[in-house]
């Protein structure tokens, strides 16, 4: 069972990101000790959103489409209505999804960032919670949805909206400490 302290931890994102959805995942994780990369399509600085505008950049460690899932126990996928959308479209981004999932390592998505995990089809069957406004897509998708601040299923952890990010964390962080677990198939 691995440590939080132990552990290292992908976010994947691009501009459009809910400025708390990427920043306070990355920052209460690393203050918990798990070393922390942010990987974005072209390995770039990307621009989040925050409120009606435009927020912060968050620096990139590398490309997407360079991330080895091997090297991770857990992927976040920060939401918003604009990064989960154009991921979702993204060849690699969808590969390194079920590849994590296949690996029955962790993956957490808040928010809107479910649509990339209906796109990897990997929701069939699960226990899911998200923004209200995708609930219908998880539902045609195959989840059963559920109204709740955090939902895990067989190590993939949803949540709905910025209010609920200090459960997300925890959980994020209670299931890498479970270590891997037996995912239903990708």
């Amino acid at each position: 069972m691995p440590n939080i302290a132990d552990s290292k931890v992908l976010i994947i994102s691009t501009d459009g990101f809910e400025q708390s959805e990427l920043e306070f995942p990355r920052d209460q994780l690393r203050s918990k000790g798990a070393e922390v990369h942010v990987a974005t399509l072209d390995g770039k600085s990307i621009k989040g959103w925050e409120g009606s505008d435009w927020g912060r950049e968050a620096e990139a460690d590398l490309k997407i489409a360079d991330a080895d899932p091997n090297q991770y126990d857990a992927l976040v996928i920060p939401g918003g209505q604009i990064n989960p959308d154009l991921l979702r479209v993204e060849a690699p981004v969808i590969a390194l999804v079920r590849a994590f999932a296949k690996q029955g390592k962790v993956i957490a998505a808040v928010c809107h960032a479910p649509w990339v995990l209906i796109e990897a089809d990997i929701v069939a069957g699960r226990e899911m919670t998200a923004y209200p406004s995708i609930r219908t897509d998880l539902k045609n998708a195959g989840a059963q949805v559920m109204d709740q601040s955090v939902v895990a299923d067989s190590g993939i952890v949803t949540s709905r909206n910025p209010d609920d990010l200090k459960d997300f964390v925890s959980k994020i962080v209670e299931e890498i400490e479970e270590g891997r677990h037996n995912q239903k198939a990708a």
